[in-house]
């Protein structure tokens, strides 16, 4: 079936759920909604290769799951609690992705991801940032993309479509009835038309977080995310304001925690003249302070304001006024010891630090003989992706990694807009904090639920004649934007940098109101005239401006969430810090940040950002409650029999 538009013959496909994205989350949303008998499923996917979940790592990379070996008395109810206590986390999704955690995993481990058990069977498991057990797993830097490539591989299976090197430009909704209709798609192949329409009664968002927002970002490159589409068709977005930021190489894009940090290299940068300066002398007068807190930076690795002035995150913002205020260059330098030390007295570092390299046994030379001692897979990881870190330095910036906001979901990881569901990173899912792979479990359980609302409610047909309607026009605007920035000078990538720089100066860890409002004033202005002002080559690089409109719409929403939260909230939670007007970064850091005491309504209330008719508005809510329903089995049991307990 095809709908012509301006003379162009536009082809329609119909389904009863597409699922945006090819990631871990998407992969098993699609497998999940075949397996409960919807085969009207395909996959949409910019790229089959791309995405954070695919591309992504880190030292040792956690998945987080109920505890599954020795004697800790765990259960859905104890990991709920501990997710819900990140604080602004939803309490039914936080009993969700307790209660689905293990049917998730193990899923997993039927699909031939390989995580480790001890020699008993039992999947034995790992302390991670913010978690009170064991809970954490792992099968090495690639976990997700191992995750990945196996939901791919039964996906295949399956023999689920995928319509791949295709971009969502725009999400059809009809607005009076606040209900999804569909997609508008950019074609990639360069024998098809430049757009596909996708006639649907349901949508899966899986795009991920937000990577394309920030130019310090260890997000991998070809990952850019959607979220601002799906603003634009007038989702709630929830805690925007929540992010995680951490240390991380330039080239390649990688977190450099754990052993990374731990092996205690040097910190060094180099101004103009290229002379090099460890900085951390400015602000420890104790080198062996400033190594132990290097040490704790390994699995404190994500920025947080409560340990600034006495914690690990301090390395953070010696990190951040190097690069950003004095504009120079970051290095880890693996080759010698910190402080012209010949050799560390390693008793001098905080007993947690000793006593940890001690039961290493590495206690001993240079930092790069120490991390080929604790993880030589992470020395081999950099190798293999042309860094020698035994005779190179490796540049690092304080870095974007994961979004704990996104799109407002319910229980069944449903959005505010009817038919539209939010999965993995894009599902403002997590609050404030979380522990390290939570999200992983967070995507593979929202993709259950979501298809097993879809299922139970029933795979009702599409409403064609509605859907084309808002599609004809929605093709009419894009085929025009297309045919104006066709024929203007490409400039597209320049303004992709400029944009991205522009947010990570001033919308990233250190938020000051006066520059956040000149930020979003610059965002407006260049979405208003996106069309005037942006030109491309040719039509392979049409692709690149969509990407920019999506990363200046998302821009556009986190401002406003910034903005309001610096206005109306506490200042000192999180991942981020707002310092006052007059506050500069001086070596007292305390005399950059306004400390305004916390009344706790903050930490139960919930900012939600929505656009609508042109108009961005922002409001708050009470935090939903961990749920304490009836578990008497003979009541779940009837209620199963009569609905499932969907209802």
């Amino acid at each position: 079936m095809t709908l012509k538009v301006q003379d162009r013959e536009i082809e329609i496909i119909k389904l009863n759920t597409a699922v945006v994205g090819s990631g871990a989350a998407g992969f098993n949303a699609a497998i999940r909604l075949k397996q409960m008998g919807i085969d009207d499923v395909a996959v949409i996917t910019e790229g089959i290769n791309r995405g954070t979940s695919r591309n992504t790592g880190s030292d040792k990379q956690t998945y987080y799951k109920m505890s599954l070996a020795g004697g800790d008395a765990d259960s859905p109810a104890a990991m709920a609690r501990d997710l819900f206590a990140g604080m602004l986390t939803d309490g039914d999704n936080a009993l969700c992705e307790a209660a689905l955690s293990v049917r998730c995993f193990m899923n997993l481990c039927e699909l031939g991801v390989e995580f480790p058990t001890n020699r008993f069977g039992e999947y034995v498991g790992y302390k991670t940032d913010h978690d009170p057990y064991s809970r954490a797993t792992s099968v090495g830097p690639l976990t997700s993309k191992q995750m990945t490539e196996a939901l791919e591989k039964k996906a295949e299976e399956f023999k689920i479509k995928i319509y791949d090197k295709s971009l969502v430009t725009s999400i059809i909704t009809d607005r009076e009835k606040n209900e999804v209709r569909g997609l508008c798609v950019l074609n990639g192949q360069k024998d098809k038309n430049l757009f596909t329409l996708f006639n649907c009664k349901n949508v899966i968002f899986a795009t991920g977080g937000p990577a394309g927002m920030y130019a310090d970002s260890v997000f991998p490159e070809c990952h850019t995310g959607s979220s601002g589409t799906a603003f634009r068709a007038g989702v709630k977005g929830k805690n925007l304001t929540e992010w995680q930021y951490g240390l991380a190489s330039v080239a390649p894009r990688w977190n450099v925690s754990g052993t990374y940090m731990q092996v205690l290299p040097r910190l060094v940068s180099v101004d103009e003249q290229g002379a090099e300066h460890e900085f951390l002398h400015d602000f420890f007068e104790d080198p062996y302070e400033a190594l132990s807190m290097l040490f704790l930076k390994g699995y404190q690795w994500p920025f947080d304001s409560k340990k600034v002035m006495h914690g690990s995150s301090v390395i953070d913002l010696l990190v951040y006024r190097e690069r950003v205020l004095k504009k120079r260059s970051v290095y880890l330098d693996y080759r010698k010891n910190p402080f012209g030390l010949s050799e560390l007295m390693f008793e001098r570092l905080q007993p947690e630090a000793y006593e940890y390299l001690r039961k290493a046994g590495a206690c001993f030379g240079r930092p790069i003989e120490r991390l080929e001692r604790m993880n030589r897979p992470a020395v081999e990881l950099y190798r293999r992706k042309g860094v020698d870190l035994a005779n190179e330095k490796l540049e690092i910036a304080l870095c974007a990694q994961h979004h704990n906001g996104g799109i407002a979901v319910d229980l069944w990881w449903r959005s505010s807009v009817a038919g539209l569901y939010a999965v993995g990173e894009c599902a403002g899912t997590h609050g404030v904090s979380r522990p390290g792979g939570s999200a992983l479990n967070a995507g593979q359980v929202g993709a259950v639920r979501a298809a097993q609302w879809i299922c139970e409610t029933g795979p009702s047909q599409t409403t064609h004649d509605a859907f084309l309607r808002t599609a004809r026009e929605a093709s009419a605007r894009h085929n025009a934007f297309c045919k104006r920035i066709l024929q203007q000078p490409d400039n597209v990538d320049q303004a992709i940098a400029a944009a991205r720089r522009r947010m990570s100066d001033h919308g990233g860890v250190i938020r000051q109101q006066s520059a956040m409002e000149a930020t979003l004033e610059a965002v407006t202005t260049q979405i208003q005239k996106l069309s005037d002002t942006i030109g491309i080559g040719s039509r392979s690089r049409l692709v690149r401006a969509y990407q920019l409109q999506d990363l200046l719409l998302t821009q556009q929403a986190v401002l406003h969430a910034m903005l309001d939260f610096g206005k109306t909230a506490v200042q000192t939670r999180g991942s981020a810090l707002y310092p006052h007007p007059q506050g500069k970064l001086r070596k007292n850091l305390d005399e950059l940040f306004r400390f305004r005491p916390d009344d706790g309504k903050t930490l139960t209330m919930i900012q939600q950002v929505r656009f609508a008719d042109g108009i961005w508005t922002v409001s708050w809510r009470p935090t939903r409650p961990i749920p304490s329903d009836d578990d008497f089995f003979e009541n779940v049991w009837r209620q199963y029999q009569d609905n499932r307990n969907i209802y």
